[in-house]
């Protein structure tokens, strides 16, 4: 057998073993197609996805692109079923493509998704743990695991009265792991005077704004300036609208912030350190904290090794429809970068609401690299 074949095996091994893993708890497989609207995954991750989809059109114009990921596509068929709204799991595992340079613009990626559990924590706890297992079956074990809370990090936000404006672009740059004085001193300035256009966008919702300024640039017989297209001059433009309607906030709510986003450490020292700081502050976070806690509790129950889990305030992942619960696994020492990534997820609560449904659903996955993985640890992670 050739060496590209050996390696063909033991990828259909791994893709095998993880599925069986799912199926025995209960996440019931489902294919999905690999062509889609690309405008569903630009509106969650905004127009800088643009450039790593594969992009085509349908008869009519469509713009359409091969699957990036699965959890947007695989909630978006749930909700077309006759199961929407009601309880269900599902697993996964097929090719996802996302051009990056230097890495393959294919790859195989694996995961679960659960909808509808009222139970949140346990399901939390859930995800985290079969996907550790199921890592584990497929020959990668003994993963360091890095977790965050967005519910938590959007429940102080508020506490804090952070006006809205500031709460959207501290929450868009720690999920994309930029610093707290990134995100305060990073505004992009205006380029020209765009007076006009900015105080008219001013007060107008998002996807209307966008539409106005593609409108008008498409009317001018404008298809793109500086090697940017019509739809990342419009980002621009919401971007800098954000930023002239954003008032400052108190030095004192900044020292608070800044007291939080860096609380770190086990989930038990961290739930003690988050529950000094908010009575120090005056906060009532009762209910985030009892969730947090909680989910601590069903996760030991879970037999995942507490000592893997490291906890990070200021911890996000990079897509804009995480609403709880996230978390990254990496192999011992890896750098935090994102291609080191092994298995990444977490609770999306609104995500339903934003593809249409009536109501939110509770949902919460994790996603596998399949790719990424090896047989060269069994040990760890899970006992």
């Amino acid at each position: 057998m050739s060496s590209e074949q050996t390696a063909v095996s033991i990828g259909d091994r791994r893709q095998a073993a993880l599925l069986a893993r799912f199926a025995a708890s209960g996440y019931e497989p489902i294919d999905l197609p690999i062509l889609g609207p690309a405008s569903v995954f630009i509106d969650f991750s905004g127009e800088e996805i643009r450039s790593g989809l594969f992009l085509t059109s349908d008869d009519a114009g469509a713009e359409l692109c091969l699957r990036p990921e699965y959890t947007i596509p695989l909630c978006r068929a749930y909700l077309g079923s006759d199961r929407a709204g009601r309880q269900a799991s599902f697993a996964y595992c097929g090719p996802v493509f996302r051009s990056r340079p230097g890495h393959a613009a294919e790859s195989v990626q694996s995961g679960i998704e659960s909808y509808g559990r009222a139970d949140i924590a346990a399901a939390d706890a859930e995800i985290l743990a079969l996907s550790l297992e199921a890592a584990a079956a497929a020959g990668t074990a003994g993963l360091a695991i890095r977790v965050g809370d967005a519910g938590l990090v959007s429940r102080v936000f508020q506490a804090l009265r952070l006006p809205e404006s500031w709460q959207r672009r501290l929450r868009r740059g720690l999920d994309k792991g930029q610093t707290i004085d990134t995100i305060m001193n990073g505004a992009p300035s205006a380029i020209g005077d765009h007076s006009g256009v900015l105080a008219a966008l001013t007060g107008t919702d998002q996807k209307g704004a966008r539409a106005l300024v593609e409108d008008l640039l498409s009317i001018a017989g404008i298809a793109s300036v500086g090697g940017r297209s019509a739809a990342e001059i419009a980002e621009r433009f919401l971007v800098q609208v954000a930023n002239k309607a954003s008032p400052a906030f108190a030095d004192e709510q900044r020292h608070s912030l800044d007291r939080f986003l860096a609380i770190d450490g086990s989930l038990d020292d961290a739930s003690a350190k988050l529950r000094a700081w908010a009575g120090e502050t005056g906060l009532d976070l009762g209910d985030a904290l009892d969730l947090f806690d909680d989910r601590i509790n069903f996760m030991a129950a879970c037999d995942i090794d507490m000592d893997a889990l490291v906890f990070e305030a200021s911890f996000g992942r990079n897509l804009d429809y995480y609403t709880g619960f996230v978390f990254e696994a990496r192999r011992p020492g890896a750098v935090q970068e994102g291609d080191d990534v092994l298995i990444g997820g977490g609770r999306y609560d609104r995500l339903a609401e934003q593809l249409g449904s009536r109501e939110p659903i509770a949902a919460v996955g994790a996603s596998i690299w399949v790719d990424r993985l090896d047989d060269t640890s069994r040990e760890g992670a899970i006992r």
